[in-house]
């Protein structure tokens, strides 16, 4: 199993519109290339949140070939369309898991 880690910062004013994107609109599209099986949504807690709110988005599928199918066909328009709608009110990384049980 490969876990697609997204860790983003989103600055408060936009958070809340940022999560509702993400459940409804961003989520959905990258589930529905069938390259990914499922997916975490979480909030960091604990976190000082003077220069926004941390979330981690965790997707999973079952192999580097679909991973890199993903990164290669649909991430740049999947990106693209994030800065279109937030512009520069986020930031994230990006990290590559592998599940060991």
């Amino acid at each position: 199993m490969i876990i697609y880690n997204v860790t983003v910062k989103v600055e408060k004013e936009i958070s809340e519109n940022w999560v509702n994107w993400m459940q409804n609109e961003h989520i959905p599209d990258l589930l529905n290339t069938g390259l990914f099986n499922d997916y975490t949504l979480s909030m960091l807690l604990e976190q000082d949140e003077s220069d926004g709110i941390t979330y981690i988005v965790q997707y999973h599928c079952e192999n580097m070939e679909k991973y890199n199918h993903y990164i290669e066909d649909y991430a740049p328009i999947m990106r693209e369309k994030a800065f279109i709608k937030f512009g520069n009110k986020f930031i994230a990384f990006r990290t590559l898991m592998k599940r060991m049980n």
